[in-house]
């Protein structure tokens, strides 16, 4: 491996460790500092059964000794027990909600790239006619317009008006509208991303030789002009990912889908710190680990880049 790629890891490793920190932190004491408790929603909860369940759950100790001891557990994936849940880990809970989400995720995101590459490539090659300004106006749209009106829109109009699909996400059929409403901000900023890549590779002196030469357009469409325009496309899809799995977090209690978005929002209408702080941590580590990957494929893909 490279010395400076090498060193360049070892960097964004170390920052992504303290990046987690501070998450971890931040999220800890602004839990803590939130007016209220987990449990002021117990029916008929005194004050001797108030403070045996905080003494359950290590809420009596002092706060310095809370975070301590939580950071200890974090080390070992320990994320302590649901204070809602009863008889439930965290751990276990962003385990199954990840599943769902992760499946209806990865098939957003696959769809965007392909739908988004392939529509910006055509808006390139159609500059300035029909089809272009079409595309531009619709990736316009949507790039404008929030993942959860989408998604709400989408509800209405397919779930509740015409019942083409279910409106719950808990089946397979109902999983189709929330991925189509995840995909189309990604797809459509995907595709103005291409369309502008492909613009500036066509306007290249390499790809004019080619055609001077007599290569066919297809070959140096695809062969050529592609290849050097999808960097830019490479570099959004640790971007992307994160934006797929935040914007989840709505559309899934939107649809209902029994995914880690609805348990998050749920843990933060019950007060349930240790969910909500185990899922914030969770998400937060992944997006980092996503961006990491992310900006070494790109210089895998793109031999040019100096990382010193």
């Amino acid at each position: 491996m490279d010395s400076k790629l090498a060193y360049y890891i070892l960097k964004r490793v170390l920052l992504a460790i303290v990046t987690v920190f501070l998450v971890i932190t931040i999220t800890f004491f602004v839990m803590n500092a939130v007016p209220g408790g987990p449990f002021l929603g117990e029916k008929a909860v005194t004050e001797a059964v108030m403070k045996a369940l905080e003494a359950k759950y290590g809420l009596d100790k002092p706060l310095g000794e809370q975070y301590l001891t939580y950071l200890k557990g974090i080390i070992t994936f320990d994320f302590g027990p649901s204070l809602k849940l009863r008889g439930k880990e965290v751990i276990d809970i962003i385990s199954v909600g990840f599943k769902t989400s992760a499946k209806i995720g990865g098939i957003a995101a696959v769809l965007a790239v392909i739908l988004g590459v392939t529509l910006g490539s055509i808006a390139a090659i159609k500059r300035n006619k029909f089809t272009d300004k079409t595309i531009m106006v619709l990736s316009t749209a949507f790039v404008a317009t929030p993942s959860f009106i989408i998604a709400s829109f989408f509800l209405i109009i397919f779930c509740v008006n015409y019942q083409i699909f279910p409106a719950r996400g808990d089946t397979t059929a109902g999983l189709i509208v929330p991925i189509i409403a995840l995909s189309l901000y990604p797809m459509s900023y995907i595709t103005r991303l291409t369309r502008s890549s492909m613009l500036e590779v066509l306007g290249q002196d390499y790809i004019r030789t080619a055609r001077a030469k007599g290569v066919k357009s297809s070959k140096v469409i695809f062969k050529h002009a592609l290849k050097n325009a999808l960097i830019p496309v490479l570099t959004y899809i640790g971007p992307m990912l994160a934006y797929i799995l935040t914007g989840s977090l709505v559309v899934e209690r939107i649809f209902s889908v029994p995914g880690l978005g609805r348990s998050f929002v749920n843990s933060i209408t019950n007060r349930d710190y240790t969910l909500i702080m185990g899922t914030t941590i969770f998400l937060a580590s992944l997006i980092v680990i996503l961006n990491l990957v992310t900006d070494i494929l790109y210089k895998l893909v793109d031999p040019r880049i100096d990382f010193s």
